[in-house]
């Protein structure tokens, strides 16, 4: 993994040896003989990763990772210091230090500093270590990236009903606060993107989000991708796995498809929003969870409360904030907005000019009522922008 790597250090021949080493490796190396200068560097040439002695003129290591991190006091000192919140990202710095320095080390590592190397360098060493630096780089940068592309994916709510902006509004209230919310409606009406969006409208908003269909596992495997397991726990457990409701810690679960979650679980899952702690499964000592739980179900819980299949007194902890989610049917003038912003996020494959419904379509598509709602609607116009041969799609082609 080729880098362009900055190597700030006062001494000649450190600062010769290493980039020797460096560009062997493969990397493109800059260098820099003070603080000063490196600031500088990493303002005007944004390398990929920095290789800081802690004893250097005019600015210090440690003076530097204050300035790079916006923490430095002196007048004028941050003028040429980049900062993420002015839009130039950080690079990670690894500090460079001889022995008898582990005070300045933990100093450098409070303060942003992401490794360090004692000198002398040992060359497999020093190789390792700006390996796991720069693949740790690349991880969060496909994180970052994936979860933009997600954020994208689920960051529109379109509506102009007014049955929808009533829905919107309660639930941008229920969002500030940490009162479970049971989302209601049918299949298709947009229950994930809701919980999504009050995940995103709460102070949570930067811990984990994390969503688990109540339907799609059996009762055992449910229960360990809630609560995961102790190792030893059952035949296969060789080492301890965290569930997702511990994987969130912070943040936000969503249980989807509650009304198909089996009773024996719906008595764990009873416990844990009374007493906010659980165990995992084999496990002995409590485990406690800062979490705000969503729910969603397009079943009649009230009906299942009656038929033996759902807990009433779970019933009446998640349904705190009830909210029901209006069918497509019964908001038919968000139907050609829908239409519209769905056909615009799928695009125009194979470079072909960008569609858009014509006349005929769009009567077709505001007559018809939807019993698979949204998602319907998003599969016959996906379907449709692939079949259309022109750049209007035409009512025979919806299907």
């Amino acid at each position: 993994m080729a880098a362009r790597i900055l190597i700030v250090d006062d001494d000649p021949d450190i600062l010769s040896g290493l980039k020797q080493r460096l560009e062997w490796m493969g990397h493109h190396i800059i260098t820099a003989k003070d603080g000063a200068e490196a600031l500088t560097v990493i303002q005007h040439s944004a390398p990929s990763l920095v290789l800081l002695d802690l004893e250097l003129p005019i600015l210090s290591g440690i003076e530097v990772l204050e300035r790079l991190h916006g923490r430095g006091t002196a007048m004028g000192q941050q003028a040429h210091a980049p900062s993420e919140k002015a839009g130039h990202p950080i690079p990670p710095v690894i500090i460079l230090t001889a022995y008898g320095t582990v005070n300045r080390v933990v100093e450098a590592m409070k303060l942003g500093a992401c490794d360090f190397l004692t000198k002398p360098f040992d060359p497999d060493h020093l190789g390792m270590v700006i390996q796991k630096v720069l693949e740790r780089e690349s991880l969060k940068r496909e994180v970052t990236h994936l979860r933009s592309d997600l954020d994208a994916r689920y960051s529109t709510i379109v509506a102009e009903s007014a049955k929808m902006k009533d829905v919107m509004t309660a639930a941008k209230r229920a969002a500030a606060s940490d009162i479970t919310i049971l989302l209601q409606g049918e299949t298709g009406t947009g229950k994930e993107l809701l919980a999504r969006a009050i995940h995103r409208w709460s102070s949570r908003k930067n811990k984990p989000f994390m969503a688990v269909n109540c339907a799609a596992l059996p009762e055992q495997l449910l229960e360990n991708e809630l609560f995961g397991h102790e190792r030893g726990s059952f035949t296969g457990a060789t080492h301890m796995q965290e569930g997702k409701i511990e994987a969130a810690e912070g943040g936000t679960v969503f249980l989807d498809e509650i009304g198909d979650m089996p009773l024996p679980l719906q008595c764990r899952l009873l416990r844990l929003l009374q007493d906010r702690e659980f165990h995992r499964v084999g496990g002995t000592h409590p485990i406690r969870a800062d979490i705000r739980f969503l729910a969603a179900t397009n079943k009649d819980l009230p009906r299942g409360v009656k038929e033996g299949t759902f807990r009433e007194d779970l019933y009446y902890r998640l349904s705190m904030f009830p909210v029901t989610l209006p069918p497509l049917r019964d908001r038919q003038e968000d139907t050609p907005v829908l239409a519209r912003y769905i056909i615009e996020r799928e695009g125009s494959p194979g470079g072909v000019k960008k569609k858009q419904l014509g006349p005929g379509a769009m009567e077709v598509l505001c007559r018809y009522h939807w019993p698979g709602n949204i998602r319907e609607l998003e599969n016959v116009l996906a379907r449709a922008v692939i079949l259309s041969d022109g750049s209007v799609i035409h009512a025979e082609e919806l299907g």
